[in-house]
């Protein structure tokens, strides 16, 4: 934040980043007549008549609820409801911008064991609140809800409502991660399912990013937590993690054994938890995917350092370095591609499509005004170049097409 002063950052956010727009004229005394009564009882008695037609004649087609209950804002905790808000406006901000999404922001009070804004999260509160609102919405966003809870509650909605839901927290990074490793072991010349990956965080965004390579391939993939490495003796584990647990490593392994011969190191976790001599026990054209934010489990200096001479990936979640995982470059995508089909949920196939679109998109010659954005990296497909940039229009176009196909394929879209 250095960049950006507190006086600077909080005169850019004063009156809030959203508002509402209108889609209809409102001049006249019929406009007036048309937007409500008495004309709006055809469009009530229609929907009244035919569910469906919600999707037609109301907003909920293009519309999102981005929800928290404010218990894991971005990498400052739990700070409740209403201090979410400004992260809630910035995600309907890049909805909007990005993906033509319109999103609103619903903050939860009253969702937590033991009070407002004490106790953790109860994920029944907060799927009964979601459940409550969303005849509005076309999809739910959820975003900042502390794990575990933030399983139970994307599950359940997903379950229970008609609608895509989609904890960003959990898939965001996961989809473009997987679309990262598809694109190194493409340069590496190795399938998805020869790979060697070594995952430390198994939280949200680690269980999750597990869960995406599995389902693209990857068979070999051990996972640490801040207590060592996930076996049947792991303590504490949800049943969500419990799946990546391995019986067949030695319970006493270290991430730095864990690394020797690895293809791919995946971090979710903290700073600096990597050392040089780790990276150097990887295999030879190694990937490593630090991204803490804002610092990352091993700075790509020192990485630079430890490799010199050998061809490596280095990425970060970071937009002053190259191969930054911006989950950006996922959801307004993912959800746009969802509303155009009416899809019913969010699925892994859909997800795969998502990251092998981006992938893909990755290796295509970069047009010349996306380069003129970045004047200081090369943005050609290698190993400095293996993730497209948030700002290449073609997005909107490749993600979308290719989540609905895949909507339509596994029978989940209305249309």
């Amino acid at each position: 934040m250095a960049k950006y002063g507190r006086e600077e950052v909080l005169e850019f956010h004063k009156g809030g980043k959203v508002g509402v727009r209108l889609t209809r004229p409102l001049a006249t005394s019929d406009d007036l007549c048309l937007a409500y009564t008495p004309g709006v009882a055809h469009a009530v008695k229609e929907i009244a008549a035919n569910d469906e037609a919600k999707f037609d004649y109301t907003a909920k087609s293009n519309l999102v609820a981005v929800v928290s209950d404010g218990t894991a804002i971005l990498g400052l905790g739990d700070l409740g409801a209403a201090a979410s808000i400004p992260v809630m406006e910035g995600k309907a901000v890049l909805f909007k911008a990005f993906g033509g999404v319109d999103a609103w922001p619903v903050p939860l009070n009253h969702c937590r064991i033991g009070g407002e804004n004490t106790g953790k999260t109860d994920p029944k509160r907060v799927i009964e609140a979601v459940k409550m609102i969303a005849p509005q919405y076309g999809g739910i966003n959820l975003e900042d809800i502390a794990a575990p809870a933030c399983f139970e509650i994307e599950d359940t909605l997903d379950r229970e409502l008609d609608i895509p839901v989609f904890h960003d927290d959990q898939w965001g990074t996961a989809v473009i991660t997987t679309a990262g490793v598809m694109n190194y072991a493409l340069l590496k010349g190795k399938p998805m399912d020869a790979l060697k990956v070594v995952v430390n965080g198994a939280g949200a965004a680690g269980t999750r990013i597990a869960d995406m390579l599995k389902a693209a391939g990857v068979k070999d993939l051990v996972m640490f937590n801040s207590k060592g490495v996930l076996t049947p003796s792991t303590q504490g584990l949800s049943k969500y993690t419990q799946t990546h647990v391995r019986a067949d490593v030695d319970p006493a392994m270290t991430r730095g054994e864990a690394l020797k011969g690895a293809d791919v190191f995946i971090g979710v976790s903290k700073a600096n938890v990597l050392s040089a001599a780790d990276v150097q026990g990887m295999d030879g054209f190694p990937a490593i995917f630090a991204m803490a934010n804002p610092d990352p489990e091993i700075a790509p200096e020192v990485v630079a350092e430890a490799l010199a001479g050998r061809k490596y990936v280095m990425v970060t979640g970071r937009s002053d370095y190259p191969n930054q995982i911006n989950n950006v470059l996922c959801f307004p995508f993912l959800f746009r591609g969802a509303l155009d089909c009416r899809a019913t949920t969010i699925n892994t196939a859909m997800k795969v499509a998502a990251a092998n679109a981006l992938a893909a998109l990755a290796r295509e010659k970069v047009p010349e005004e996306v380069q003129s954005l970045y004047p200081n990296e090369k943005l050609e497909f290698g190993t400095g170049y293996i993730i497209p940039k948030p700002f290449d229009k073609r997005l909107k176009d490749v993600v979308p097409a290719a989540v609905a196909k895949a909507a339509r394929e596994s029978g989940v879209a209305r249309k």
